[in-house]
Formats: structure tokens, C-alpha cells, sequence
């Protein structure tokens, strides 16, 4: 059992969150404070947040980044809660690109990008270091010719080493299907689990909350699915569930911050919650929809994420207009 499930997981789990987090912070690096003057600027309306939301997740490939900023900034009082309603929901949408990416099987091309993306990290330290300000992201390089460049290069091939990354821990990952399918356990799981989704939905959420990576826990569902371990359908109810269990972060963030920065993480918490509960009676319906836009097991679960962060953050955002979020916002004062 160890060799054949512990040590895999252990392996492909660790390999996908050092991804993810290298991936992360690199992208968070060559974006730099020009972050916090995107939300200040983009975020006037909740249209606006939403698309700012989105945009910015989708580019950092964390929903956990873009709401823990928005809490300290709101807890700074650079913005006010009512406009980080919109990025909310937008980082949920956001977060898509991560699920869906994985949805393209790209696991056989890890270690090809993991090699070129290597080879041009490692040539743009050969081609000399930044100015300092450049390096830090305070400045673009106003000469012609200047090395500005040269900063979206070296952490733009540092992502991409940890994209690849990513995608390897998933390989390595699925290599534990056949001996998962003979336990005991496992099988059992999946009877209880056709019977009631809940179980499923309760799983992911208290696994996502364990590891804090709700793209890592999807990724897990979305291997087994594809290898026929677990149904497509629990798959999914695992995926819902990972979407509450990510709200765990937020609320350590909203733990330390104001009165209105608490207001942005339960926000986030009761996003996620209400749609786990609003599509929870329709999971049968959410993967026959999904069928239609798949071609495999692993797409469909994808599909599914996307409808449900999609559907959920389109029908919160005419409440967010409620002036009832203004009246919150000053008696937090």
C-alpha cells in the first residue's frame, strides 16, 4: 500500500503544489504593486470587478491570491467592501483556466516544457542582471533597447517550470488508480458515495481544506475519473465540494484583518457555500450538461467546474448592486 498509493501521492501532491506556489509567485512577482493599482482602478462597478477578477486570477492561476489581496487592501481601507463584491465572484471564474487546462490531458509534454522552460530561465541569467527597480516592478525600462524585457522572460519561463511541474504531479498521481480500485475502502467509498453525492462533496471540501489547493484536489478527481476509478458524477460532487473547502483560507485571512475585511472573506465563504447547496440537487443534470462540451471523463469534470463557478457568480452579481452592501460598509467604520 505505501509504495503503491502512499509514496505516489505524496509525490505527484507534492510536486503539484510546489508548482502551483512557483507558478504563483512568479507570476505575483513580475506583476509586482502594479496588482494593488489594477484592483484600485478596475474595480469602480461589480461588472468591472468581476472582469478584473477574472482576468487577474485567470493570469495568476490563484483565487486564493486575488481574495486574500483584496481583503488586505480593504482592510488597509484602499478599497472599500462593496467594490471588492465583483472580484470575488470574478476569482471565481477565474480559476477556471486552472481546471480546464488540466482538462487537456497535457501530461505527456510535461517534462519537454519543463526543459525549455528551464533552458531560457537559465539564459536570461546568463544575459545579465536587472535594475533594481526594473527587477522589483516599480518601473518599466523607459530606454530603448533596456532590459525590461528581459523580467517578463526570466518569470515568465519560471511559471512555465512550474506549469509543467503541475502537470507531472498529476501523472504521477494517476499511476495509483489500479491499486486504489482493489481496496476495500476506496470501493466502498464509491457505494456510499453513489448513493448520496454528499459524500463526495463533504470529501472535497475537507481534503481541499487540509492542503489549501482546491486545483490540486480537482486535479486528484479529475485523474481517478479518467481512469475510470470513480464515477464522473462523484467526481464532480468532490470538485463542488473542493470550492467550499477553499473558503478556508479566506477566513484566516479575514481572521486578522477590519471588521470590513471579515465582510470580504464571508462573502467569498457564502459564494461558495450557496452554490454548493443551489446545484447540489442538480449534480445529474450538471454532468449531463457537460457531456455535451467533453470528450472524456477528465473534460467533462472540467466543464462542470466552469459551469458551476460560471452560473454561480453571474446570478450573485445583480446583489451585488443592493445598496443594503453600502449601509454594511459604514457601519463598519
Amino acid at each position: 500500500m505505501i509504495n503503491a498509493i502512499v509514496l505516489p501521492v505524496l509525490t505527484g501532491l507534492a510536486l503539484f503544489l510546489f508548482g502551483m506556489k512557483l507558478m504563483e509567485t512568479a507570476l505575483q512577482t513580475w506583476a509586482g504593486p502594479r496588482l494593488q493599482l489594477w484592483l484600485e482602478r478596475f474595480t469602480r462597478t461589480p461588472v468591472r470587478g468581476l472582469a478584473t477578477g477574472t482576468v487577474l486570477t485567470a493570469a495568476l492561476q490563484s483565487s486564493t491570491a486575488i481574495t486574500v489581496i483584496a481583503i488586505g487592501l480593504v482592510g488597509a481601507g484602499v478599497l472599500t467592501f462593496p467594490r471588492t463584491l465583483g472580484v470575488i465572484l470574478g476569482t471565481n471564474i477565474g480559476t477556471c483556466l486552472t481546471t480546464e487546462l488540466i482538462g487537456l490531458s497535457l501530461g505527456g509534454i510535461g517534462v519537454p516544457i519543463l526543459l525549455a522552460s528551464a533552458s531560457v530561465w537559465l539564459a536570461s541569467w546568463l544575459a545579465g542582471p536587472l535594475p533594481s527597480s526594473v527587477a522589483q516592478g516599480l518601473v518599466l525600462d523607459p530606454q530603448p533597447g533596456g532590459r525590461s524585457w528581459l523580467r517578463s522572460v526570466r518569470y515568465g519561463s519560471l511559471a512555465a517550470s512550474g506549469f509543467s511541474l503541475v502537470l507531472l504531479g498529476i501523472e504521477i498521481m494517476q499511476t495509483i488508480g489500479p491499486a486504489l480500485q482493489s481496496r476495500g475502502l476506496f470501493a466502498w467509498f464509491v457505494q456510499e458515495a453513489q448513493q448520496s453525492l454528499l459524500w463526495g462533496i463533504i470529501a472535497g471540501a475537507a481534503v481541499t481544506a487540509l492542503v489549501h489547493s482546491s486545483a490540486a484536489v480537482i486535479a486528484m478527481a479529475m485523474g481517478l475519473a479518467a481512469i475510470q476509478g470513480i464515477p464522473v458524477e462523484l467526481g464532480v460532487a468532490i470538485t463542488i465540494g473542493a470550492n467550499v473547502g477553499t473558503c478556508v483560507t479566506a477566513l484566516i485571512a479575514g481572521m486578522s484583518s477590519s471588521r470590513a475585511g471579515r465582510y470580504v472573506a464571508w462573502s467569498h465563504i457564502l459564494l461558495n457555500i450557496g452554490g454548493a447547496i443551489l446545484f447540489y440537487p442538480f449534480i445529474h443534470q450538471l454532468v449531463s450538461l457537460s457531456a455535451f462540451f467533453a470528450n472524456n471523463a477528465s473534460e467533462q469534470i472540467a466543464r462542470s467546474q466552469t459551469i458551476f463557478n460560471v452560473v454561480c457568480s453571474v446570478l450573485a452579481l445583480p446583489l451585488c448592486y443592493l445598496n443594503t452592501w453600502k449601509r454594511l460598509e459604514f457601519r463598519s467604520q
